[in-house]
């Protein structure tokens, strides 16, 4: 069990030094999904499909509810997936009840900028913690909770760029490789996360606020699917200098919402191209737009 796994494994070695800070973690694969396959795979021919199971059959193979901080169950579970190259660290979990803001970079949003702005408005500063540095060029901002805070995992919910980590989530420990580069503790990060401040904690708990429904308008000939797509193409045909690429994926979000995404996306990328953007940066943003689509359905529980 401590061959070639423990003896080669840069993951495992940077897991179990978190597990020896009691963070709970388990092993991740270069997509940052769980490395170890489900042990529930699919029904027996003729027969139900398997209760939910959070680990209680013994198996390994439960994605963040394998984590764990004893040194020799880490040990067994990379041993499982010799093929991992990462590890997550589960969020919410004790002693110190993990919370992961992951401010993204994206589409050039400065989602610092706007967490600092939530502060300002709210009443909380952010604190000297611990802060990962993602191979896209976001940030990991560590913080603890406390026991009781049932903090949900979130998608852009604060404001546009900030994920939330919470409970049933995990964040990407640092020395883990993926297929997008390496994580490590950013310049000046603390040696240890700090509590969550007060006002940011109940941002982080509080129910969606309820979208108001859109006035009623005076009836109209309807839109027909064409004109929606003549009118999103017009939207990022007039874009200027500086505003090009996030109109072009506000039309392609809107796109996939109204499921003329795939039909309409190269017909954005060439209105975008002849408004300035590169054709890679064009399709950069229209594929983006498709990712966060389905991730606002599906709200991923890992950063």
């Amino acid at each position: 069990m401590d061959g070639p796994v423990s003896a080669h494994s840069p993951a495992l070695a940077a897991a179990l030094a978190a597990a020896r800070h009691q963070l709970p973690v388990f092993p991740l694969s270069r997509t940052k999904q769980p490395a170890i396959p489900s042990p529930h795979r699919g029904a027996p021919p003729g027969g139900e499909p398997p209760a939910p199971c959070r680990g209680e059959c013994g198996l390994p193979g439960h994605g963040v509810h394998d984590a764990t901080t004893d040194p020799a169950a880490l040990r067994a579970l990379f041993a499982a997936a010799p093929w991992a190259t990462g590890y997550g660290i589960a969020c919410c979990r004790p002693p110190h009840h993990l919370i992961g803001v992951d401010l993204d970079v994206k589409h050039g949003a400065d989602s610092l900028a706007a967490l600092q702005a939530l502060g300002g408005v709210h009443g909380f500063t952010l604190p000297e913690t611990v802060v990962v540095a993602t191979p896209s060029g976001g940030l990991h901002l560590w913080f603890t909770g406390p026991p009781d805070a049932a903090v949900p995992n979130s998608a852009s919910r604060l404001a546009p760029g900030i994920d939330v980590r919470g409970r049933g989530g995990y964040l990407t420990g640092p020395g883990s490789r993926t297929l997008a580069g390496g994580y490590r503790l950013a310049a000046g990060s603390a040696l240890f996360p700090a509590p969550v401040p007060a006002a940011l904690l109940r941002l982080l708990t509080a129910p969606p606020t309820p979208t108001a429904p859109p006035p009623r308008r005076a009836p109209g000939p309807p839109r027909t699917p064409d004109a929606r797509a003549e009118a999103l193409v017009r939207f990022v045909q007039r874009s200027r200098p500086g505003e090009r690429n996030a109109r072009l994926f506000w039309a392609a979000c809107r796109a996939y919402e109204s499921g003329h995404g795939s039909s309409l996306a190269q017909t954005l990328v060439d209105a975008a191209t002849a408004t300035g953007l590169t054709p890679r940066e064009a399709r950069a943003a229209v594929d983006s737009a498709a990712r966060h689509q389905r991730r606002d359905r599906f709200p991923p529980s890992a950063c």
